[in-house]
């Protein structure tokens, strides 16, 4: 399965970003094959507006299954769940740390935002 995780660096021991849209990195993890890519989202780090929509465009036609962040806001959530991305929020610590939570079962799949839009 490939999943993608927010980061605010681009390695396994970097912490979770807790945003969704303004995350610096994706890291996107291919968890049969433990393949590592990162994804750098700067250009929606200081998006005015629209942060959320477009990355999570970017996460949905990088084939991911599944996302892991801290945070997502209504319009993200809508366009990941268009692109069939599962969505699994609060995750903590490491990048690292969210894989082995998402392994285990810890994670509560979104069944919708959790947090209002701009946060």
């Amino acid at each position: 399965m490939r999943i993608a995780i927010t980061s605010e660096g681009e390695a396994l021991q970097s912490a979770v970003d807790p945003r969704f849209g303004r995350a610096k990195y994706f890291v996107v993890v291919d968890t049969e094959m433990n393949v590592t890519a990162v994804i750098y989202n700067g250009a929606n780090v200081n998006a005015a507006q629209g942060a959320g929509i477009k990355a999570g465009k970017r996460v949905s036609e990088l084939g991911v299954q599944a996302l892991i962040t801290g945070n997502v806001g209504p319009k993200a959530f809508e366009i990941l769940r268009e692109g069939n991305v599962a969505v699994y929020t609060g995750a903590t610590g490491t990048v690292a740390d969210a894989i082995e939570q998402f392994r285990a079962g810890n994670l509560k799949l979104a069944e919708s935002a959790n947090v209002e839009g701009h946060w």
